[in-house]
């Protein structure tokens, strides 16, 4: 029977309607798989083994006591012999610059203030000869400026100088010991007590630790560490002074301070430098308690050669070496590598460990930052960054629209 009009009006309506559903459905699935984000990559990490290094091995002489470090370097590199506190002779004069460039500072190039020493001063020049002391010349209305004065005390190792800086910084010696005293306690140096500017008495004493701390601060302080690396100077009024240290100039010694007492032997507080890559390494060590100095600067030359080797600069990444792996669903691939090349130097069996770190990507350009890799070399952090090497891209329409499933759970 033929279809009345009505109802093919009906049919008609209901099949446009079924169209039109069909047809928002359509667009519906194809804006819900063509605008939702895509799920990340899976990545893959990459840890690097750690690092090892043989250990060093120092040629201590068979007397003495000594220790050795190095500046930016907080622990000791080694010891030997008794680390207790014991006579350091005219090394004292060290802790005396020291104190006295609290009261009285230096910096850069600076003369400083001119000094006019009385007979007073000759008065001590002779009670130190009294006292088998080292001096230097001295005499009534001499003027030198600071700096010229501090190269009389430090080079030829002047006890008189010593004594009369003290009195023209603080008025006395007993109210720089007091001073001193007070430095020595702010600065931690527990180990370390000074009876006198000079060192010439038994009393002032520190310990091969100790002095190590001392001698950093003095390569500290610029105006020091150019006094001490001197070898020469001519000063007014007194002529060539010539530092007592004799290493100066060789095996790279930089400085510091001799010392010869009965009681404390043979003593040197020394720097030296070298070259270990793009870096150059400060020592700074002590050997107390020697039978001469020739045989004392022999000791510290071989103890030197030993050192130095133990100084390594480890490459720790290469520019380009993969950390991570990225694996998208559609098929693109690409590595998290090191965005630069890094390296650190390290003494002896510095323990080196690296931890990998990647953060999750969906897309992303080529040089885009996508994690890091830490090592831990000692004490210290050295953080490389690592960034893909190739873009990740949309899958496109093609994979969007047959893997409904994978952007769903993405």
């Amino acid at each position: 029977m033929p279809l009345s009009r009505r109802q093919m009006f009906l049919r008609r309506r209901v099949a446009v309607v079924a169209a039109l559903v069909v047809a928002v459905g359509g667009i519906g699935y194809l804006a819900g798989t063509g605008l939702a984000p895509v799920p990340a990559a899976a990545v893959e990490l990459v840890q690097p083994a750690a690092l090892t290094q043989p250990a060093a091995e120092l040629d201590w002489p068979d007397t003495g006591a000594g220790a050795i470090g190095a500046v930016g370097y907080p622990d000791l590199l080694g010891d030997a012999g008794e680390q207790e506190s014991m006579p350091i002779a005219s090394i004292t004069k060290m802790v005396t610059a020291l104190v006295l460039l609290e009261e009285k500072p230096l910096t850069g190039d600076e003369s400083g203030p001119d000094i006019t020493f009385t007979e007073a001063d000759v008065d001590i020049y002779y009670d130190v000869i009294a006292e088998d002391g080292s001096v230097a010349p001295v005499s009534d209305g001499l003027v030198l400026n600071q700096r010229e004065a501090f190269e009389a005390m430090l080079l030829p190792s002047a006890n008189n100088y010593s004594i009369s800086l003290a009195i023209w910084a603080y008025g006395s010696v007993e109210a720089y010991l007091t001073a001193a005293d007070s430095w020595l306690a702010e600065n931690g140096l527990t180990d370390t007590a000074v009876a006198d500017t000079s060192g010439l008495s038994p009393a002032s004493v520190s310990s091969p630790s100790d002095l190590v701390t001392i001698g950093k601060l003095a390569l500290a302080n610029p105006v020091l560490a150019s006094i001490v690396a001197m070898q020469t100077s001519d000063l007014p009024g007194i002529g060539t002074v010539v530092n007592t240290n004799k290493l100066i100039g060789t095996h790279g010694v930089t400085g510091l301070k001799t010392g010869t007492t009965d009681e404390a032997g043979a003593c040197l507080l020394y720097s030296a430098e070298f070259a270990v890559g793009d870096e150059t390494v400060t020592l700074v060590g002590v050997m107390l308690g020697g039978d001469t100095h020739t045989e004392l600067n022999e000791s510290i030359v071989d103890l030197l050669d030993s050192v130095e080797p133990g100084f390594r600069e480890v490459t720790l990444a290469d520019k380009g070496a993969a950390y991570a792996s990225y694996d998208t669903q559609w098929g693109q691939t690409s590595r998290a590598v090191a965005a630069e090349s890094a390296s650190a130097v390290v003494w002896s069996d510095t323990p080196i460990t690296a931890v990998s770190t990647a953060r999750p990507v969906t897309l992303g350009e080529a040089g885009e930052k996508a994690g890091a890799v830490d090592f831990q070399v000692g004490d210290t952090t050295v953080s490389v960054p690592l960034v893909l090497e190739r873009e990740l891209t949309d899958p496109g329409p093609g994979w969007r629209f047959t893997h409904p499933g994978a952007l769903a759970a993405g």
